[in-house]
């Protein structure tokens, strides 16, 4: 059980990096590659940090300047140059891998020997995966109700409108550009927190952790939506969000325990997503054939 177990508090680590994509791809409705570079950011200047002696907590609050960054170069080449977002973010996605090399100065960088922020709670919880699970679920909390606030706000609701209707936002004097900068800015400092939380759970950064993280970050949104279709509060609606990243590596850790090659981990995460995506169309087919 003791996978499992770590399955559950790796989910929650992952789950801050869906409440980033949530924002930008759920609420702004902006198809943001970003995150896969943010995330690598996060971890790297995060490690980074920590291995020139700072605080690993200092170190990881830090971090999120990095995703900011990012959000913040992807919100100026689509707000500014009229860019397309998705062109936008993939030029920031090649940009960023070179600036995430600079900070690690090598592909990989080793935390052996050196204090993480899981560290910080030893005297109190001596076993590791509970150190994660708490910590994490501690970040988890203060983000669900920080941003739960935040979007009841005059600020938070007019990011909202403008991800629903721009055209409607700008004829209600929203400045949609300021909101999709904020907002890109905001999503991809969570992701650059995840990835500093998730590196220093695996004792490493490396240039190419970021690769694929979409698709996770993707599995927790989708998960959450199918398991809970009915109306919730957006604050709710963030937490289907942890819970659908925590089920997703449940289903990972049982699948790859019945055998298959751990090479195949991509394989299986694109395929759990393609099917969770699915379901949605297929219980609308079965309900036309009933006449419901």
């Amino acid at each position: 059980m003791e996978v499992y177990y770590s399955a559950v508090a790796e989910g929650v680590l992952w789950g801050i990096m869906g409440l980033g994509l949530y924002i930008s791809f759920r609420i702004l409705n902006f198809a943001d590659l970003t995150s896969e570079a943010s995330f690598t950011a996060g971890a790297a200047l995060g490690v980074f940090l920590i291995t020139q002696g700072l605080h690993p907590v200092l170190a990881t609050l830090l971090a999120i300047l990095a995703g900011i960054f990012a959000g913040w170069i992807t919100g100026a080449l689509t707000t500014f140059f009229e860019i397309p977002g998705l062109l936008s973010s993939i030029i920031t996605l090649t940009g960023m891998y070179s600036i995430n090399l600079r900070i690690m100065e090598k592909p990989n960088l080793s935390l052996r020997g050196f204090e993480t922020i899981y560290d910080t709670i030893s005297q109190w919880i001596a076993n590791g995966t509970t150190q994660k699970l708490v910590l994490g679920l501690v970040f988890v909390v203060i983000l669900v109700a920080l941003l739960g606030y935040f979007f009841r706000t005059d600020l938070g609701q007019a990011l909202i409108a403008t991800g629903d209707n721009e055209i409607m936002a700008l004829s209600l004097g929203i400045k949609v550009n300021q909101t999709k900068r904020l907002a890109l800015m905001l999503a991809n400092g969570l992701i650059a927190l995840s990835g500093a939380l998730v590196a220093q759970s695996n004792g490493f950064s490396d240039i190419s952790m970021g690769s694929g993280t979409v698709v996770i970050a993707m599995s927790a949104i989708v998960i959450g939506e199918v398991l809970f279709r009915r109306e919730l509060r957006l604050s709710q609606r963030l937490g289907t969000v942890i819970v659908g990243a925590i089920i997703y590596r449940l289903i990972l850790v049982f699948v790859l325990r019945l055998g298959f090659n751990p090479n195949d981990f991509r394989l299986i995460s694109a395929t759990v997503l393609a099917i969770f995506l699915a379901v949605p169309s297929i219980q609308r087919r079965l309900r036309q054939r009933k006449g419901i």
